[in-house]
């Protein structure tokens, strides 16, 4: 569960800083928050599913 809140903090921080070109330039202009927010939430939301299935 904690990669999903963490996930979904990133992700939204991503969202809301998404027309920022002067953050993300050192990054090659890739919101990085946003798409690792998104992996992370994906990735958070999968672990939890098998932990509930396996119980």
């Amino acid at each position: 569960m904690m990669f999903s809140l963490i996930g979904a903090l990133l992700a939204v921080s991503g969202f809301f800083t998404r027309d920022d070109t002067a953050m993300y330039q050192r990054s090659l202009n890739i919101n990085v928050n946003l798409w690792w927010g998104l992996f992370l939430l994906v990735f958070g939301l999968l672990m939890l599913f098998l932990a509930r299935r396996k119980s």
